[in-house]
C-alpha cells in the first residue's frame, strides 16, 4: 500500500500496512463492501487508535460516542449503547472488525440484515420480544413537550396503542422478531418504527466523504494495479 493517505507519512503508512492488510485481505473475503472501502474505513479506524497513544490497539468506546455526536448528531446514549451491543460486546473498546460490521450494517441493501439489527436495538431489555412497556418509552421520544400535559400524555398513549396493534400480529401482547418482519417486509419504511437509527441518505453522503476525503487523495487500489 503505497500512498494511502495524504495526512500520514511513508513510515505511517508502512505501518497501518503491516497492521491492517491481512485484516482487509480476511474482511474483504466475505463483505460485500470493496476492497477500497475496507481500506479507507480500518484508515479511519487507525487514525482514532493513533490518537490513544503509541500501545493501543482499539478504538476506545468514549470515541465511538463522539462519531455519533458529530457524524450523525445522536445524543440518545441508549441508542448509542444498543447499537454498539449489537456488533461488540466489548464495553470498553471497539475493534477493527466491529467498526467495519457497523458500516457494514449501515450501508446495506439487505432488508432481512437491516430487520435484525434493528430489532436488536429496540429489544432494549434483551427478552427477545418488545413488549408495551418499551413501546411506550419509546414512544415518548417522538413527541416534543408542550403546554397541554394531559393532551401530551394521551398522544403518547394512542401511539403506543396504534404500534401494538400494528405490530402484534399474533396478538399475544408483545411483538416478537417474528411479528415484527412479518410486518416490516410488507412494508419496508416501517424498519425503524421505534426511532432513528440508521444513517439518512445525507449523512450517508457525509459519511462516505469524510472516510475518503484524505484516504482517496492519493491512493492507488490494489484492484486497478
Amino acid at each position: 500500500m503505497e500512498n494511502l493517505d495524504s495526512t500520514i507519512d511513508s513510515m505511517e503508512n508502512s505501518r497501518f500496512s503491516a497492521l491492517y492488510s491481512g485484516l482487509i485481505k480476511e474482511i474483504a473475503a466475505t463483505s460485500k463492501m470493496s476492497t477500497l472501502d475496507i481500506t479507507c474505513l480500518l484508515c479511519v479506524y487507525y487514525k482514532f487508535v493513533k490518537f490513544n497513544g503509541p500501545a493501543a490497539k482499539q478504538m476506545r468506546k468514549s470515541q465511538f460516542y463522539q462519531i455519533y455526536l458529530v457524524l450523525f448528531n445522536v445524543s440518545n446514549v441508549q441508542v448509542i449503547e444498543r447499537t454498539l451491543l449489537a456488533i461488540t460486546k466489548d464495553t470498553r473498546f471497539v475493534s477493527p472488525h466491529a467498526w467495519i460490521e457497523l458500516f457494514s450494517l449501515y450501508t446495506t441493501d439487505d432488508l432481512n440484515v437491516r430487520m435484525r439489527f434493528a430489532f436488536d436495538v429496540y429489544d432494549t431489555k434483551g427478552t427477545g420480544v418488545i413488549d408495551r412497556e418499551q413501546v411506550g418509552v419509546a414512544c415518548e421520544r417522538f413527541f416534543s413537550e408542550g403546554e397541554d400535559e394531559d393532551e401530551l400524555i394521551e398522544l403518547k398513549q394512542d401511539m403506543t396503542e396504534f404500534i401494538m396493534k400494528k405490530f402484534d400480529v399474533d396478538k399475544d401482547g408483545v411483538i416478537s422478531f417474528e411479528d415484527y418482519s412479518t410486518v416490516v417486509s410488507q412494508q419496508p419504511i416501517l424498519v425503524e418504527f421505534l426511532g432513528w437509527l440508521f444513517p439518512s441518505n445525507e449523512e450517508k453522503d457525509l459519511m462516505a466523504h469524510v472516510i475518503n476525503l484524505d484516504s482517496l487523495l492519493n491512493y492507488s487500489s490494489p484492484e486497478k494495479k
